[in-house]
Protein backbone atom coordinates (compact mmCIF):
# COMPACT_ATOMS: atom_id res chain seq x y z
CA UNK A 1 0.00 0.00 0.00
CA UNK A 2 2.98 2.22 1.00
CA UNK A 3 4.25 1.70 -2.39
CA UNK A 4 1.41 2.65 -4.29
CA UNK A 5 0.94 5.26 -3.04
CA UNK A 6 4.61 6.63 -3.36
CA UNK A 7 4.42 5.74 -6.83
CA UNK A 8 1.12 7.83 -7.13
CA UNK A 9 2.87 10.65 -5.93
CA UNK A 10 5.73 10.68 -8.23
CA UNK A 11 3.36 10.38 -10.72
CA UNK A 12 1.77 13.66 -9.26
CA UNK A 13 4.95 15.27 -8.91
CA UNK A 14 6.19 14.81 -12.44
CA UNK A 15 2.76 15.57 -14.25
CA UNK A 16 2.68 18.90 -11.89
CA UNK A 17 5.90 19.81 -13.11
CA UNK A 18 5.33 18.74 -16.83
CA UNK A 19 2.21 20.93 -16.43
CA UNK A 20 4.53 24.01 -15.24
CA UNK A 21 6.78 24.23 -17.28
CA UNK A 22 4.52 25.22 -20.74
CA UNK A 23 2.70 27.31 -18.05
CA UNK A 24 5.25 29.39 -17.66
CA UNK A 25 6.60 29.64 -21.27
CA UNK A 26 3.35 30.48 -22.72
CA UNK A 27 3.65 33.40 -19.87
CA UNK A 28 6.50 34.58 -21.12
CA UNK A 29 5.58 34.00 -24.70
CA UNK A 30 2.43 36.12 -24.20
CA UNK A 31 4.82 38.85 -23.07
CA UNK A 32 7.24 38.99 -25.57
CA UNK A 33 4.09 39.14 -27.98
CA UNK A 34 2.52 42.12 -26.22
CA UNK A 35 5.70 43.84 -27.13
CA UNK A 36 5.41 42.56 -30.53
CA UNK A 37 1.80 43.69 -31.00
CA UNK A 38 3.24 46.99 -29.81
CA UNK A 39 5.68 48.01 -32.02
CA UNK A 40 5.78 48.34 -35.92
CA UNK A 41 8.69 46.06 -37.43
CA UNK A 42 9.61 47.66 -40.92
CA UNK A 43 12.86 45.22 -40.86
CA UNK A 44 10.80 41.47 -40.07
CA UNK A 45 13.00 41.15 -37.27
CA UNK A 46 10.15 40.01 -35.26
CA UNK A 47 8.77 37.07 -38.06
CA UNK A 48 9.66 34.10 -36.12
CA UNK A 49 7.65 35.54 -33.18
CA UNK A 50 5.10 32.77 -33.50
CA UNK A 51 2.55 33.01 -30.69
CA UNK A 52 1.34 29.38 -31.20
CA UNK A 53 4.65 27.68 -30.48
CA UNK A 54 5.28 25.95 -26.80
CA UNK A 55 7.50 28.72 -25.98
CA UNK A 56 9.47 31.44 -27.38
CA UNK A 57 13.09 29.59 -26.76
CA UNK A 58 13.19 29.58 -30.07
CA UNK A 59 12.41 32.84 -31.61
CA UNK A 60 15.06 35.26 -33.09
CA UNK A 61 16.47 37.67 -30.57
CA UNK A 62 15.71 35.66 -27.33
CA UNK A 63 17.86 33.41 -25.49
CA UNK A 64 16.66 31.17 -22.33
CA UNK A 65 18.25 28.74 -20.12
CA UNK A 66 18.04 25.48 -19.17
CA UNK A 67 14.70 25.25 -18.40
CA UNK A 68 13.24 27.55 -20.89
CA UNK A 69 13.00 30.25 -19.66
CA UNK A 70 14.06 33.48 -21.36
CA UNK A 71 16.96 35.12 -20.09
CA UNK A 72 17.86 37.80 -22.99
CA UNK A 73 16.09 40.04 -25.39
CA UNK A 74 18.79 41.58 -27.96
CA UNK A 75 16.52 43.98 -30.03
CA UNK A 76 19.49 46.51 -30.24
CA UNK A 77 19.52 49.06 -33.42
CA UNK A 78 16.12 47.03 -35.44
CA UNK A 79 14.88 49.53 -36.30
CA UNK A 80 11.70 48.85 -34.52
CA UNK A 81 8.70 52.00 -33.62
CA UNK A 82 6.05 51.93 -30.79
CA UNK A 83 5.82 51.69 -26.87
CA UNK A 84 7.21 49.34 -24.62
CA UNK A 85 4.78 47.11 -22.65
CA UNK A 86 4.39 46.56 -18.88
CA UNK A 87 3.90 42.69 -19.94
CA UNK A 88 7.41 42.74 -19.87
CA UNK A 89 8.03 42.75 -16.37
CA UNK A 90 6.50 39.07 -16.23
CA UNK A 91 10.42 37.45 -17.95
CA UNK A 92 11.04 36.71 -14.32
CA UNK A 93 14.35 35.25 -15.11
CA UNK A 94 15.95 37.91 -17.83
CA UNK A 95 19.21 39.37 -17.20
CA UNK A 96 19.36 41.57 -19.93
CA UNK A 97 16.73 43.89 -21.85
CA UNK A 98 18.88 45.03 -24.78
CA UNK A 99 16.03 47.72 -26.72
CA UNK A 100 19.00 50.27 -27.59
CA UNK A 101 19.26 52.42 -30.73
CA UNK A 102 15.23 52.03 -31.97
CA UNK A 103 12.16 54.28 -32.01
CA UNK A 104 10.23 53.58 -28.98
CA UNK A 105 8.10 55.99 -27.57
CA UNK A 106 6.06 56.82 -24.66
CA UNK A 107 6.97 56.20 -20.95
CA UNK A 108 9.37 53.41 -19.15
CA UNK A 109 6.79 50.88 -17.69
CA UNK A 110 7.33 50.85 -13.83
CA UNK A 111 7.14 46.94 -14.30
CA UNK A 112 10.35 46.61 -15.51
CA UNK A 113 10.98 46.90 -11.87
CA UNK A 114 10.10 43.95 -10.97
CA UNK A 115 13.13 42.43 -13.07
CA UNK A 116 14.91 41.25 -10.39
CA UNK A 117 17.26 39.27 -12.05
CA UNK A 118 17.88 42.46 -14.32
CA UNK A 119 22.08 43.04 -14.70
CA UNK A 120 21.74 45.37 -17.95
CA UNK A 121 18.89 47.52 -18.72
CA UNK A 122 19.96 49.24 -22.21
CA UNK A 123 16.88 51.88 -24.05
CA UNK A 124 19.23 54.68 -24.99
CA UNK A 125 18.66 56.68 -28.12
CA UNK A 126 15.49 55.91 -28.69
CA UNK A 127 12.06 58.50 -28.03
CA UNK A 128 11.07 57.53 -24.50
CA UNK A 129 9.34 60.32 -22.65
CA UNK A 130 7.92 60.77 -19.15
CA UNK A 131 10.26 59.92 -15.61
CA UNK A 132 12.66 57.17 -14.84
CA UNK A 133 10.65 55.03 -12.66
CA UNK A 134 11.74 54.80 -8.96
CA UNK A 135 10.67 51.58 -9.23
CA UNK A 136 14.24 50.66 -10.88
CA UNK A 137 15.82 50.86 -7.39
CA UNK A 138 14.30 47.36 -6.84
CA UNK A 139 17.17 45.83 -9.58
CA UNK A 140 19.54 44.73 -6.89
CA UNK A 141 21.63 43.25 -9.49
CA UNK A 142 21.56 45.64 -11.88
CA UNK A 143 24.97 46.98 -13.23
CA UNK A 144 24.33 48.99 -16.42
CA UNK A 145 21.31 51.36 -16.52
CA UNK A 146 21.64 53.68 -20.13
CA UNK A 147 19.38 55.89 -20.67
CA UNK A 148 20.88 58.26 -22.20
CA UNK A 149 19.33 59.94 -25.58
CA UNK A 150 15.94 60.12 -25.17
CA UNK A 151 14.04 62.78 -24.00
CA UNK A 152 13.18 61.63 -20.53
CA UNK A 153 11.70 64.74 -17.80
CA UNK A 154 11.76 64.92 -14.31
CA UNK A 155 13.98 63.88 -11.10
CA UNK A 156 16.26 61.60 -11.05
CA UNK A 157 15.04 59.12 -8.41
CA UNK A 158 17.20 59.25 -4.98
CA UNK A 159 16.29 55.36 -5.12
CA UNK A 160 18.77 55.08 -7.23
CA UNK A 161 21.36 56.21 -5.71
CA UNK A 162 21.41 52.74 -3.31
CA UNK A 163 21.57 49.89 -6.25
CA UNK A 164 24.73 47.65 -5.15
CA UNK A 165 26.04 46.75 -8.03
CA UNK A 166 25.37 49.67 -10.39
CA UNK A 167 28.78 50.12 -12.68
CA UNK A 168 27.65 52.62 -15.23
CA UNK A 169 24.60 55.01 -15.20
CA UNK A 170 24.02 57.16 -18.21
CA UNK A 171 21.13 59.83 -18.10
CA UNK A 172 22.81 62.20 -20.39
CA UNK A 173 21.12 63.86 -23.65
CA UNK A 174 17.68 63.90 -21.85
CA UNK A 175 15.35 66.58 -20.29
CA UNK A 176 15.76 65.89 -16.80
CA UNK A 177 15.77 68.43 -13.94
CA UNK A 178 16.61 68.87 -10.18
CA UNK A 179 20.25 68.01 -8.86
CA UNK A 180 22.36 65.30 -9.33
CA UNK A 181 22.98 62.84 -6.95
CA UNK A 182 26.74 61.85 -5.59
CA UNK A 183 25.57 59.36 -2.73
CA UNK A 184 25.85 55.82 -2.37
CA UNK A 185 26.25 53.95 -5.93
CA UNK A 186 26.71 57.59 -7.63
CA UNK A 187 29.79 58.39 -6.11
CA UNK A 188 31.95 57.20 -8.89
CA UNK A 189 29.82 58.71 -11.65
CA UNK A 190 31.57 61.54 -13.19
CA UNK A 191 29.63 64.46 -14.93
CA UNK A 192 29.41 62.79 -18.57
CA UNK A 193 26.74 60.66 -16.80
CA UNK A 194 24.47 63.52 -17.12
CA UNK A 195 25.82 66.27 -19.70
CA UNK A 196 22.93 67.99 -21.84
CA UNK A 197 20.47 68.22 -19.14
CA UNK A 198 20.08 71.77 -19.44
CA UNK A 199 17.81 72.17 -16.53
CA UNK A 200 20.31 69.71 -14.39
CA UNK A 201 21.88 71.16 -11.68
CA UNK A 202 24.48 69.74 -8.99
CA UNK A 203 26.17 68.08 -8.55
CA UNK A 204 24.53 68.06 -4.68
CA UNK A 205 27.87 68.73 -2.56
CA UNK A 206 28.08 68.69 1.04
CA UNK A 207 23.95 69.18 1.06
CA UNK A 208 24.45 72.99 -0.23
CA UNK A 209 22.18 72.16 -3.31
CA UNK A 210 19.01 71.05 -2.13
CA UNK A 211 17.17 68.41 -3.72
CA UNK A 212 13.82 69.41 -3.70
CA UNK A 213 14.07 73.16 -4.88
CA UNK A 214 12.55 74.84 -7.46
CA UNK A 215 9.83 73.25 -9.50
CA UNK A 216 10.80 70.09 -11.82
CA UNK A 217 8.46 68.21 -13.64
Amino acid sequence: MAMHNLVQALVFVAVFFNTMAPTVANVEGDALYALRRSVKDPKNVLKSWDPTLVDPCTWFHVTCDADNRVTRLDLGNAKLKGRLVPELGKLERLQYLELYMNNLEGSIPEEIGGLKSLVSLDLYHNNLTGSIPASLSKLSNLNFLRLNGNRLTGRIPRQLTKLPSLKIFDVSNNDLCGTIPTTGSFSKFSEESFKNNSRLEGPELMGFVRYDTGRCK
